[in-house]
């Protein structure tokens, strides 16, 4: 199953960081992943996302408001891709 992830942010240096660890994690596991960035602030909201950055697995959000480490990232994928 291929991993659907999003990064939620306006494009500030945090959000850039988060997306820049979660391709390395998708690329250092090889996970099958579509990654995109959502700078969009209404889309964003949608997701009820108070605070930026924010990591969203197959439509939810998994970590939101900080940058995580490259671990957390890598348990949250592998807890998505294992259902």
């Amino acid at each position: 199953m291929t991993l659907q992830i999003k990064i939620l942010g306006t494009g500030c240096p945090k959000c850039k960081t988060l997306e820049k660890i979660t391709r390395e994690v998708v690329s250092e596991n090889q996970m099958d992943a579509n990654i995109s960035k959502v700078e969009d602030i209404q889309q964003i909201m949608n997701y009820g996302v108070m605070a930026t950055p924010a990591l969203v697995i197959n439509e939810k959000v998994a970590i939101g408001g900080r940058i995580p480490s490259k671990e957390e990232i890598k348990k949250q994928l592998e807890s998505n891709i294992n259902g």
